[in-house]
């Protein structure tokens, strides 16, 4: 497992959140939902530079008392679904 992973997944667990718990979104009265885990692997596909900005981002997040963890998973998933759907959208 890459070890960028296995660091987020211990910190999901270190906040007792279970990596497949998931995140409603409503976009345009359409739902989606988003578990931490995939918005993990979705951020680790990116290069490593990204990678290590978005465990690093979670690190910190875990540490404020003002984001949380699960607040910077929702922001992370908007993030990821808005990049998501337009790119689907076509002009």
């Amino acid at each position: 497992m890459n070890p960028l992973k296995q660091e987020s997944l211990e910190i999901l667990e270190s906040f007792n959140i279970a990596p497949n718990s998931t995140i409603e979104f409503s976009v345009n009265e359409q739902s989606y939902t988003l578990s931490y885990e995939w918005i993990i692997d979705s951020f680790l596909q990116a290069n490593e530079e990204s990678q290590i900005l978005f465990v690093t981002a979670l690190k910190k997040a875990a540490k404020s008392d003002n984001i949380g963890v699960e607040k910077f998973f929702e922001g992370m998933g908007q993030l990821i679904l808005m990049t998501h759907l337009s790119q689907k959208v076509t002009l």
